[in-house]
């Protein structure tokens, strides 16, 4: 990865690439979320031998450092390497999850904008469009926005030049995000794509005129859709499109008004936060109904679209993570193009983090408040005898005579990996290793789905 930074220094005494990046990436694997937090690695003797470095250097240096990144050479740089690191899960088919997140300032960096922000209202925030790849929790791609940039539409760019990078063959099944994003801009930049999606809709009037529609049709044929929803579907072309596009209206009873369930439901989820998350409350004869409409160019029936769509709020598991324990929400600097970079950087340590642990505990993610302790909590020691050097980790939790066997296969299959395949690139190498993860995590993946055509 250093190899191809584009970071150079011009005098001979300054320090290589290498010397720069390689703290802070420590920092961020040790859970480290701001630059002055770098400084408590200066003390580590072993890690500068283990990673080649020539020596560990001060928080002021890897900011002046990343500074010198050009912001497009930046950002051809992490994008590719992000992108290789997921190359190899991207062959079975797969789903895109699209949302922003906002990160909020305190100070007066570049970007500080007073915007969308759910938590700290009127507090100067940054917004962060994300890409990931579904279920694997594998994000493809960060944007460092301004606060007041938080529409989806400011994330779109992003997203085409994405989808352009991967081939028809590896690109996702499907594009799912919120309601943010079923506008017309972002329909009509899939279908020019080819690319099949899954959105929600606004309760806007003219959606709530289809819900008034279907709602006194007798011949609606309501589905059971799963977690007591129902669901109808129909075509429709609202105000702005220039198309018809295919709808899913889902409906959900809730429990009368006059009962304490009704009472406190109504008061856990204000009318006005339904309304902005797509969610409709309409009046019937006898029962209240909340509705959600699904926009999607997919053939799949009401059964399948509704808990696919459900599946999307896993997406906000890896921002949690990201932001409370990787360091998204810190290393802010006072330009905007550092913290782009900080970012990718970040969300690239987290791979290959997430990957590591894939092989060492298969069957599921784990998060760092909890993977971090038990596979970095220990004590190294360095020994040097008869030209030979080795280390010795002794890890100090109750979960050590678990983890020690474990770990010690992987390292022995890395190393047999080294030794046996020496005539084979870093690429290549990655590609076993990658087939290794798939096979111990997801060897059991039912059939492929059928492709589909998509509308004329």
């Amino acid at each position: 990865m250093c190899k191809d930074a584009p970071l150079a220094y011009l005098s001979p005494n300054a320090p290589a690439p290498r010397d720069v990046l390689g703290p802070l990436v420590l920092g961020i694997l040790a859970g480290h979320w701001r630059y002055a937090h770098l400084s408590a690695l200066r003390f580590d003797a072993v890690a500068p031998e283990l990673l080649g470095l020539g020596g560990l250097v001060s928080e002021d240096s890897v900011r002046r450092g990343l500074r010198r990144v050009d912001q497009i050479g930046g950002r051809q740089w992490l994008t590719g390497h992000l992108l290789a690191s997921c190359w190899e899960f991207l062959t079975p088919p797969w789903i895109l999850d699209i949302d922003p997140t906002i990160k909020p300032i305190y100070g007066r960096q570049e970007g500080a904008k007073v915007g969308y922000n759910p938590q700290k209202p009127g507090r100067p925030s940054q917004a962060l469009p994300t890409y990931w790849v579904a279920k694997l929790r594998l994000c493809l791609d960060v944007e460092v926005h301004p606060g007041n940039a938080s529409a989806a539409k400011y994330g779109l760019d992003g997203l085409w030049a994405l989808l352009e990078k991967i081939p028809k063959e590896r690109r996702p099944h499907l594009v799912r995000g919120d309601c943010a994003y079923g506008h017309e801009g972002c329909l009509l930049g899939a279908e020019k794509l080819g690319q099949s999606y899954l959105f929600k809709l606004r309760c806007t009037a003219g959606v709530r005129a289809v819900i008034k529609v279907v709602e006194g049709t007798r011949e609606t044929h309501w589905v059971e859709a799963g977690q007591g929803w129902q669901g109808a579907e129909g075509t429709v072309r609202l105000l702005g499109w220039t198309r018809e596009r295919r709808v899913v209206v889902l409906r959900r009873r809730l429990a009368a008004p006059g009962s304490p369930k009704g009472r406190k439901s109504r008061a856990r989820h204000p009318l006005s936060l339904l309304l902005h998350a797509g969610v409709e409350i309409a009046s019937c004869a006898v029962l209240d109904y909340e509705y959600q409409i699904l926009l999607t160019n997919l053939s799949y029936n009401i059964e399948t679209l509704a808990p696919m769509y459900r599946e999307r709020g896993d997406a906000e598991n890896p921002f949690d993570e990201l932001k409370n324990q990787w360091g998204w929400g810190g290393f802010t600097t006072q330009r905007l193009a550092p913290g782009q970079h900080t970012a990718r950087l970040i969300a690239l340590v987290y791979h290959w983090w997430s990957l590591y642990n894939r092989l060492v505990e298969p069957g599921q993610h784990h998060e760092a408040i909890t993977s971090r302790p038990r596979l970095l909590g220990g004590v190294a020691k360095q020994t040097e005898h008869a030209g030979q050097r080795s280390l010795q980790v002794r890890l100090l939790h109750a979960d050590a005579p678990d983890l020690k066997p474990r770990i010690i296969a992987v390292v022995h299959w890395l190393q047999d990996l080294l030794t046996s395949a020496e005539q084979l690139d870093a690429g290549a190498r990655w590609r076993r290793i990658t087939a290794r993860i798939l096979e111990l995590n997801f060897a059991h993946l039912g059939p492929a789905p059928p492709p589909l055509p998509l509308p004329a």
